[in-house]
């Protein structure tokens, strides 16, 4: 049974924070420390015993990290503090990426010994473009060799001026000393007066009257400073920096006290965009964090609990919810009654009496629930949704089928389940050649995905070598003409369709244009026209692959008043199209990624010149604290689907790598050729 609070805290009581940043940065054994300095659990768990509140999936424990963001809450300073532990690894980011919907502030965490990396400078930006409060955690300050003072140096200037400590280690990084209400003392780095000026200075600056009351005064009680504070994390004016060590609990006190007594209420940080419409027609809208409004909430994770069922993870922004609340879901017109309200302990369920503006709870057993849907309890307000995250594409794809024949719908069913918990998974059947294929952000990522369907749902699979999303386009104008004809005795089939092709800008994906007079094609069959080149769209003409980025103009045409059937013109527009894409210089694309490895210095011309070898262009390097480097770069997909092998045995295991997928480009002719010779597409029928 679900353990039960009866507390509800007031709106201005409740902090919202997500721990993000790279792997081995220390998140989830930060979220022990505080949940264990709190009283809201025993003795800290540990992440090499397997017995963290966050990491509590079987897997995560057998990996020894994160794989899905993890939901807690703990109490402090009289305030409810929801605390999100989101996994590292690129690869995981579509867990990581949805926290930041659900949170007032961001707090990037880096591991002192090893620096800024990739990960904490993409999640810092993410942060930024969503309006959110920052604050950066410096953990593992009692890391052996650590130039904390150098560290700081580096933050500010990845990251700018605005990165100030709130405090400083002392005592050789085995305590901190606070630097906002503290205006004289010292610690590692020196006098804490310097400090303290610098965080007043800046904290000011965004307002006109305390300028001049600093300027006439020499300082100001900090005390006082919380509106224009809080104005300057709106506005990231400030980034604060707190410096703490999770394993001996140095700063963990210190971070506490600023989660509570200076990071924003829901009422105090910039309120998440929501659009009420749909695509040009939208507006912005911002929700009240007033609980006696009607509700407004964003599921931001779905997960599938084995005891109560399909789990809806959400933020309410406006509203109460409480057992009995009728629900609709997005714009469905069927309401759901909302059976308990939890707030999350990890895998432990809270039942608590109601959830109000900034509360991060979790509803149950409510089938229609998914990932990104608004739940609101009036029915006008069905086309509000929150303004779309900006998630990586997924294009490393296998394909998989059951080891047993006959469990296809079963296997279609299990890996939905798990996709739609994941938001850079994506699954589809590719027709053409009968193929199921799933795909990811990396080999990492289906890899973690399949040992899961195998683990955890018994379920297996075969798997084959993954098929690389590559895309046709054309790059000339081009006009074919199709007339289809058909008679057998009965009824007869009728219909001709003239239309002209263009290339479009790189990205632009398809349209579909009717410029049709005089009724040559009846308007009811224009739709048909359309499906028929949709169906060319979706296999391709040149390799199989889908076609984007052209312009389909309809503009002339024949019918037959008895004749003319939507199947008529479904073929006739199918046809017209793959004769006008023959003429057109049909190209085959391939995705380029964006490719990040971290590597040992020692590795780097083995690394740098085997990816040359892969078509790779090198766009930079990165130095890392500890002798490593971070080599960027831009690579075809089909050339590192299997890297993650090749770099183990370059770096004897030392080796990291992320991609991202960037954009599309024309393959070589030679693959090209290969391609197209290699398709055999499926005989036409009239």
């Amino acid at each position: 049974m679900p353990n039960t609070t009866s507390a509800t805290p007031a709106v201005g009581n409740i902090r919202t924070l997500a721990l993000v940043g790279p792997a081995a940065a220390g998140k989830t054994t930060l979220a022990e420390a505080l949940l264990q300095h709190t009283g809201a659990m025993g003795a800290a768990g540990s992440v090499e015993r397997g017995s963290t509140v966050s990491d509590h999936d079987a897997l995560e424990i057998k990996a020894g990290h994160s794989l899905q963001s993890s939901v807690m809450h703990l109490d402090h300073g009289g305030c409810r503090i929801h605390l999100i532990d989101t996994p590292g690894a690129p690869d995981f980011i579509g867990q990581s990426l949805p926290a930041l919907e659900a949170v007032e502030t961001a707090a990037i965490v880096i591991n002192a010994a090893a620096g800024i990396e990739p990960m904490a400078q993409r999640m810092m930006a993410y942060a930024a473009e969503r309006g959110l409060d920052r604050l950066v955690i410096v953990n593992r300050i009692d890391a052996q060799d650590v130039d904390l003072s150098a560290l700081l140096a580096d933050i500010q200037a990845v990251f700018g001026k605005e990165c100030l400590p709130l405090n400083l280690p002392d005592a050789g990084a085995t305590q901190v000393v606070d630097c906002f209400y503290n205006r004289e003392g010292h610690c590692d780095f020196g006098a804490v007066a310097d400090a303290h000026r610098a965080l007043v200075e800046q904290v000011v600056e965004v307002d006109g009257d305390f300028v001049d009351r600093y300027l006439n005064d020499g300082d100001i009680d900090a005390n006082e400073l919380h509106a224009p504070l809080e104005q300057a994390l709106r506005e990231g004016h400030l980034i604060p920096v707190c410096f703490v060590s999770a394993r001996t609990g140095a700063g963990v006190p210190e971070l506490l006290d600023v989660i509570a007594r200076l990071l924003p209420n829901p009422t105090e940080g910039n309120p998440p965009d929501f659009l009420n419409g749909e695509g040009a027609d939208a507006t912005l809208m911002h929700a009240k964090p007033d609980p006696a409004a009607h509700v407004l909430a964003h599921v931001f994770k779905v997960s599938i609990d084995p005891y109560v069922g399909k789990l809806g993870f959400v933020r309410v922004h406006q509203g109460s919810i409480t057992p009995g609340t009728q629900l609709y879901v997005g714009d469905g017109r069927k309401p759901f009654k909302v059976g308990h309200v939890y707030l999350q302990q990890g895998k432990t369920h809270v039942e608590v009496p109601s959830a109000g503006p900034g509360d991060i709870c979790a509803v149950a057993k409510i089938d229609e629930l998914h990932f990104d849907a608004v739940l609101h309890d009036a029915a006008e307000d069905d086309h509000i949704h929150l303004k779309p995250l900006p998630f990586p594409v997924p294009v490393h794809g296998v394909a998989i089928s059951p080891k047993r024949r006959g469990d296809e719908q079963r296997m279609w069913d299990i890996v939905g389940k798990l996709v739609a918990e994941d938001p850079c998974l994506k699954l589809e059947h590719l027709a053409q050649t009968n193929e199921t294929v799933v795909y990811g952000l990396g080999e990492l990522h289906l890899r973690m995905l399949l040992e899961r369907l195998r683990e955890v749902h018994k379920f297996e699979v075969d798997t084959r070598p993954p098929r690389i999303a590559y895309r046709e386009t054309i790059t000339q104008n081009a006009a074919a003409q199709y007339r289809h004809k058909k008679q057998s005795g009965g009824a007869g089939q009728f219909g001709e369709v003239h239309l002209r092709i263009e290339p479009l800008p790189r990205g632009a994906g398809f349209e579909f244009v009717d410029e049709v007079k005089g009724g040559t094609i009846p308007n009811q069959f224009i739709p048909a026209v359309e499906k028929g080149v949709r169906q060319v769209l979706e296999h391709g003409a040149l390799a199989g692959y889908q076609m984007q980025d052209v312009r389909v103009i309809v503009y002339d045409g024949k019918s037959h008043p008895v004749d003319s059937k939507e199947v008529a013109f479904v073929s006739a527009g199918r046809k017209a199209f793959l004769d006008a894409i023959g003429k057109a210089r049909p190209q085959l694309l391939e995705p380029i990624v964006n490719l990040e490895v971290s590597v040992p210095d020692a590795h780097m011309g083995d690394v740098t010149g085997g990816l040359a070898a892969k078509r790779a262009r090198i766009n930079g390097t990165d130095t890392l604290r500890g002798g490593g480097l971070v080599i960027k770069a831009q690579v075809p997909l089909a050339e590192v689907v299997d890297y993650q092998t090749e770099l183990k045995s370059m770096t004897g295991g030392r080796g990291r790598y992320a991609i991202e997928f960037s954009h599309y480009e024309p393959v070589p002719p030679q693959l090209q050729k290969q391609l197209a010779e290699a398709y055999r597409p499926k005989p036409e029928e009239d």
